[in-house]
């Protein structure tokens, strides 16, 4: 696939979640996908395989949140295996804090599948909404 193939399977992605199938999401991605959040918060750090990143980042961000997080891409940018996605989040946290972080995720995609992904974000505000 070329970086416009790539940046359609992003694209596609992110449509499929804001319609709630987030398992069209998660069928975009490896089985073996490599995602890291940057930073020390609590959701920081690398996930090895999808799995992993539903255990450990997933299932328990979603369990804090009301509703889940609406995701809003703003400007994707796509050269040979690598997709740059700009987004902003909105969400609320079940004991009513705002969650409204910024986005920038880089995107390594290979045989038409999502193998990595960097995630950088407003890490004191995951603190703020969501603690230590």
């Amino acid at each position: 696939m070329g970086a416009a193939e790539n940046k359609q399977l992003i694209q596609n992605m992110f449509a499929e979640l804001s319609k709630g199938n987030a398992e069209a999401f998660l069928n975009a991605m490896a089985d073996d996908v490599r995602f890291t959040i940057i930073g020390t918060t609590k959701y920081s750090g690398t996930c090895n395989g999808k799995q992993e990143l539903i255990e450990k980042v997933l299932k328990p961000l979603t369990a804090q949140l009301e509703g889940g997080i609406a995701i809003t891409p703003e400007n994707f940018i796509a050269e040979g295996d690598y997709v740059v996605m700009q987004a902003r989040g909105k969400a609320t946290t079940k004991t009513g804090k705002p969650y409204n972080n910024t986005y920038c995720q880089v995107f390594r995609v290979a045989n038409g599948k999502v193998q990595e992904v960097t995630e950088y974000l407003d890490t004191e505000l995951v603190t703020a909404a969501f603690g230590k």
